[in-house]
C-alpha cells in the first residue's frame, strides 16, 4: 500500500505575523501572540502554520527584505521565540513551514553591504551587476514595483538589478559560491525543526536580465533540483514554490511526484483571469465559466502528476469574499460557499488568517492610510497618466495588498483585540460584527463551517476521496452553478453550489443520498432536481 505523503492530507493556516496578535502593545503582531493563539488554530483543525518572513529585515517590503537570515526581527521577538513556537505548535500537531526569500536579499545584507565596497569583493557576484551610464539602464526592464528594475550606485558606478523594491537587490542564481551559502542556511533552519517552506517568487531565480527574461528562465529548474537534493530531500517537510508565471506543463516539473523539485506551488491563473492591461489595477467582469474551467483543467492536468494548492487568499490578494463573494447581504453564505468549492477539490487547502472569519476588504479615502509600498507606488504611477484620486482609490480598495494585512479580527473591543496600542495599520472597521469571539459563539458561523469542512476533509470515510479521488466537473457552461463529483472507486461525493445571488433549479446527474455538509440550515436534498438558494453550497454523498 503506498504512503500518502502526510502534506497531502494536511491543511495550511497562513499568518502575516504584524497583523496576527500582538503581544506588547507596540500595534505590530509578533511571535509570542503567534505561541499566544496556538490553540485558536489547533481548534480550528489546520496542521500547518505557514508563518511569513520574520527574519531580521529593515521592513522596506514588511520583512520580505531580508537582512540577516539567521536572524529574527526584533519587533517580532527572539530566536527563542521562534524556538518556543515550533515547540509549542509540535505539541498541538502543526507544524512551521517558514517563508522563504531566495530571490533576493535586502540591500542592508551583509553580502549586498561588501559587495557595494568592491568590484572585487567575493560578494559582488553575489547580485547581478552591469556597467553603464547613469540615467541609461542596460535595458527596459521594470520593477513590479514600478519603474526600472535597475538602480545606478553611485560608490561602485554601475547598476544592480532589482525586480521588486530598490532595497531588494536580485540574488545571483548562477553564482555558487552564494547557492552552497543559501543551501547551508535552509538546512540550518530544517535542523531546528521546521516543517517546510514557502518560496517567494521561486520562479525568478533563473532569469537572464539581459534578454528580457525573468520568468521560466532556462536554468530554473536546474537550480531549483540542485536546492531540493541539497536540502529538502534530507527531510520530511512540505514545500511549496510561489510561481505567477506557472503554467498546467511546468507545474508538473515543479510537483514531480519523484519528490525532485517541490512538494505544490502556488500558481495564480484563477486569480489573473480578469486583470487588462493595467494588471490588478483595471479588472474586468470576473467571467464565471472562466474561472471554472481554469480550476478544472488544473485539477484534471494535475491528477496523478503533481498536486495543486488550493487557495482564494493569501498577504498579496483582496479578500476572496469581497472579490469573489459577496460582503454585504450574503457575507456570510458566500464566504462558507467559496470555501465548499476550493476545499472539495483534490490538493491542499491554504486558510489566510481571518479567512475562516469572512472578514472583508477595507475602504479606505486617503493615500496616508496606505501601508503597502505597491500601492503607494502604483498611485504615483497612474496619477502621472491621469487616473483620478478617486479612480486610484477604487483600485487600491479593491485590489491592494493591504486589504490582506489588516489585523486579526479576534473580539468586539478596542482595536479588535489584536492591540492594546496603536496597530500599525487601521483596523476594519467591521470588526464589531466579524471576530472570532463573536463566531465561536454562533454555530452558524463562517468560522465553525471552516471547522466542519476540515473535519469532513480528514474524515476516515472521506479522506482518501478527497487525497485521491478523480475530479470529474459537470455544468462547465452554467453562469451560475459550480457542480462537480470526487471518485475513488465506489465512493462519490458532489460538490454542488451557486455562485450568485440568483436562486437557481439544477438537475443533477444523479440523485443525493445524504446531505455531509451545507452552508444553510435546514437543508434536504435527496433527489435529482435540486433547487439552490443564493450561494447555497453542499456536499453530498451519491
Amino acid at each position: 500500500m503506498k504512503q500518502t505523503k502526510w502534506w497531502k492530507n494536511a491543511v495550511v493556516y497562513q499568518i502575516y505575523p504584524r497583523s496576527f496578535q500582538d503581544s506588547n502593545g507596540d500595534g505590530i503582531g509578533d511571535i509570542p501572540g503567534v505561541i499566544s493563539r496556538l490553540d485558536y488554530l489547533a481548534d480550528l483543525g489546520i496542521d500547518v502554520i505557514w508563518l511569513s518572513p520574520v527574519y531580521e529585515s529593515p521592513q522596506d517590503d514588511n520583512g520580505y527584505d531580508i537582512s540577516d537570515y539567521y536572524a529574527i526581527y526584533h519587533e517580532f521577538g527572539t530566536m527563542e521565540d521562534m524556538e518556543a513556537l515550533i515547540r509549542e505548535a509540535e505539541k498541538r500537531g502543526i507544524r512551521i513551514v517558514m517563508d522563504l526569500v531566495a530571490n533576493h536579499s535586502s540591500d542592508e545584507h551583509p553580502w549586498f553591504v561588501e559587495a557595494r565596497k568592491s568590484k572585487d569583493s567575493k560578494y559582488r557576484e553575489y547580485y547581478i551587476w552591469r556597467e553603464g551610464e547613469k540615467n541609461q539602464p542596460p535595458n527596459e526592464l521594470t520593477s513590479v514595483f514600478s519603474g526600472s528594475a535597475w538602480e545606478w550606485d553611485e560608490g561602485s558606478g554601475a547598476y544592480y538589478l532589482h525586480l521588486y523594491s530598490r532595497k531588494q537587490p536580485d540574488l545571483n542564481w548562477e553564482n555558487a559560491d552564494m547557492r552552497r551559502d543559501m543551501y547551508q542556511m535552509i538546512n540550518w533552519w530544517l535542523d531546528k525543526g521546521i516543517g517546510g517552506f514557502r518560496l517567494d517568487v521561486i520562479d525568478t531565480i533563473g532569469k537572464v536580465p539581459d534578454q528580457m527574461i525573468t520568468t521560466n528562465g532556462p536554468k530554473l529548474h536546474e537550480y531549483i533540483q540542485e536546492l531540493s537534493r541539497e536540502t529538502f530531500q534530507n527531510y520530511d517537510i512540505m514545500t511549496v514554490g510561489e510561481t505567477w508565471g506557472a503554467n498546467v506543463d511546468n507545474a508538473k516539473l515543479y510537483s514531480n511526484p519523484d519528490g525532485s523539485e517541490f512538494s505544490m506551488i502556488f500558481q495564480f491563473e484563477h486569480i489573473c483571469a480578469s486583470w487588462s492591461e493595467y494588471g490588478k489595477w483595471k479588472q474586468e467582469k470576473k467571467d464565471f465559466v472562466k474561472l471554472k474551467k481554469i480550476f478544472s483543467r488544473w485539477q484534471k492536468e494535475l491528477w496523478g502528476k503533481g498536486w495543486n494548492s488550493l487557495f482564494w487568499n493569501n498577504h498579496d490578494l483582496p479578500r476572496v469574499v469581497s472579490s469573489f463573494g459577496d460582503d454585504g447581504r450574503y457575507r456570510v453564505e458566500s464566504a462558507k460557499a467559496l470555501a465548499t468549492f476550493l476545499h472539495g477539490m483534490q490538493g491542499t487547502p491554504y486558510i489566510y488568517e481571518g479567512e475562516e472569519l469572512g472578514m472583508t476588504n477595507i475602504s479606505m479615502k486617503d493615500v496616508s492610510q496606505i501601508r503597502d509600498i505597491e500601492s503607494l507606488n502604483i498611485y504615483e504611477e497612474l496619477r502621472q497618466k491621469g487616473w483620478t484620486h478617486e479612480q486610484l482609490m477604487a483600485a487600491i480598495n479593491g485590489a491592494g495588498r493591504d486589504n490582506a494585512r489588516t489585523p486579526m479580527q479576534w473580539d468586539d473591543t478596542e482595536n479588535a483585540g489584536f492591540t492594546t496600542g496603536t496597530p500599525w495599520i487601521e483596523v476594519n472597521p467591521n470588526y464589531r460584527e466579524i471576530n472570532a469571539k463573536a463566531e465561536l459563539e454562533d454555530e452558524n458561523s463562517v468560522l465553525h463551517y471552516y471547522k466542519k469542512l476540515i473535519a469532513l476533509r480528514k474524515s476516515e470515510e472521506w479522506k482518501d476521496v478527497f487525497t485521491d479521488g478523480e475530479y470529474v466537473p459537470f455544468m462547465d457552461e452554467d453562469e451560475d452553478v459550480f457542480v462537480y463529483a470526487r471518485v475513488l472507486g465506489e465512493k462519490k461525493l458532489y460538490v454542488v453550489g451557486n455562485f450568485h445571488e440568483v436562486e437557481r433549479i439544477v438537475v443533477l446527474p444523479e440523485a443525493i443520498k445524504e446531505v455531509l455538509l451545507s452552508n444553510y440550515q435546514e437543508t434536504e436534498k435527496n433527489e435529482l432536481q435540486v433547487a439552490l438558494r443564493p450561494y447555497e453550497a453542499f456536499i453530498a454523498k451519491v
